[in-house]
């Protein structure tokens, strides 16, 4: 993973488009780019058989905002954490987990100009 100056983004935020979420993810988590691919195809198929755009449009979605989260080191690491926490298996600490979890997933998809989940 490339590095920054503390607190700044990796790489700009990408333009919503397959070719610039892939190249983004080849920089900054190039072990994701199998995961990337194979949604791709999972979503270009279910866009095919139903004759919808949705599913390439929830894929764009979530790649973006995990592109965005991932660009800044001190962000992934604070969603890694409270992922790892999640599954520790204490309630109290599950429930929190999951609200910092989607604290921060709101938050992605408000900067690159999404709905809240």
């Amino acid at each position: 993973m490339a590095t920054s100056a503390a607190g700044q983004p990796l790489i700009p935020q990408p333009s919503a488009t397959v070719a610039a979420l892939r190249q983004a993810i080849s920089q900054i988590a190039p072990a994701a780019l199998p995961a990337f691919t194979r949604e791709l195809d999972q979503a270009a198929d279910q866009s095919r058989q139903g004759c919808d755009l949705a599913p390439l449009q929830r894929f764009i979605a979530q790649w973006a905002a995990y592109v965005h989260i991932q660009r800044r080191p001190d962000a992934a690491a604070d969603l890694r954490r409270w992922e790892n926490a999640a599954e520790s298996g204490d309630a109290a600490q599950a429930r929190q987990a999951a609200s910092e979890i989607g604290r921060i997933l709101d938050e992605a998809h408000a900067a690159i100009g999404l709905p809240a989940r």
